[in-house]
């Protein structure tokens, strides 16, 4: 078990925070899975300041979706503050997280997400303000290595955050400037384990069974960060808690049962967000479902096609008809 600021989590895996992917139709599936902390999508704090109704219902969690974290990002005191009473009163989580990882050029270059580690002493005030807007709310930070290869300062930097209140602290083992391309380094996560006394989360290139007790024992983590290595995979979270707990690994559900869960994502997401909204999004994520099945183009084609659940229900029956298995399906390591 970890504790984060006195809120328990049983199994020691996290869904990352990712904006467009991890909305409260699929955390609901991770959490099935086994995913012990979930995050909402990161949201602007202007946005919630000026109560943008778009913005705010981001901040839905669903039913019994505990513990969990509501995710926001920005960089003025007097906004993040209020943004973070907000996503407190409104998601009702039980960490609030700021984003100072992100590294979309539109956030970072303004000086918000990752673009704060540029600025440590600003991101010191950031989460002071968000502390006092929290409401006794532990607050948690979202952080990268540094802004490129030549200014790598996540271990100063997470010992900043250890000082002026943080509850725990993300590492993802990558730079701003290394996006996600390359390998995620993992000896920085370790270092910054090292230097603080707070939990420490460990994020980057968890994408198969074995890499969760890998990056635990590696960097001496205490919970292990998930990102897109879910994409279309919710069932890796089972598969990890396997791993970590020295149990077989659960092979991939057949086929139609992954069609399956995806269809229901995609209702659960049209009951919360609109049909529309939601057959928009199932694009984008069905292809992800459908990734390593043989002689899928034909259906990946029509998946981008969607428009409506009727769609959805349609392609759906063509998979299970039409489809098989690969060949490695009964393989945990995917």
């Amino acid at each position: 078990m970890v504790e984060i600021g006195g809120i328990k989590i049983d199994v020691p895996l996290a869904l990352a925070p990712m904006a467009g992917v991890t909305d409260l139709a699929f955390r609901t599936i991770c959490r099935e899975q086994g995913a012990g902390l979930t995050c909402t999508e990161m949201v602007s704090a202007k946005a919630l300041c000026l109560q943008d109704k778009k913005s705010i219902p981001l901040l839905q969690l669903g039913e019994g979706e505990h513990p969990a974290a509501a995710q926001i990002f920005g960089s003025d005191l007097v906004c993040m503050e209020e943004a973070a009473a907000i996503a407190h009163e409104v998601s009702g989580a039980d960490l609030i997280d700021i984003n100072m990882g992100c590294p979309v050029p539109k956030v970072a270059n303004s000086g918000d997400g990752s673009g704060l580690m540029r600025d440590p002493d600003k991101a010191v005030r950031v989460l002071e303000a968000v502390v006092r807007g929290a409401g006794g709310r532990p607050v948690t930070v979202k952080m990268r290595l540094g802004w490129d290869k030549g200014s790598i300062n996540c271990v100063e930097f997470a010992k900043a955050m250890e000082q002026a209140g943080a509850a725990a602290v993300a590492v993802h083992g990558r730079t701003r400037n290394q996006m996600y391309a390359g390998t995620a380094n993992w000896d920085w996560i370790r270092e910054v384990k090292r230097a603080v006394k707070i939990p420490v989360l460990a994020n980057g290139d968890v994408f198969k069974p074995s890499d969760a007790p890998r990056i635990l024992k590696y960097t001496g983590a205490d919970m292990a960060m998930i990102g897109r290595g879910v994409f279309g995979n919710p069932w890796l979270f089972a598969q990890c808690r396997a791993a970590l707990e020295g149990r077989e690994i659960p092979p991939m559900p057949p086929l139609a049962e992954r069609c399956d869960t995806a269809v229901r994502q995609f209702e659960l997401s049209a009951a919360n967000k609109g049909e529309k909204i939601a057959c928009l999004e199932a694009r984008r994520h069905y292809a992800w479902y459908l990734k390593g099945v043989p002689h899928a183009g034909y259906y990946k084609e029509q998946i981008v096609k969607i428009t409506s659940l009727e769609d959805v229900y349609r392609v759906t029956r063509g998979i299970k008809r039409d489809l098989a298995d690969a060949p490695t399906a009964a393989g945990a390591e995917r």
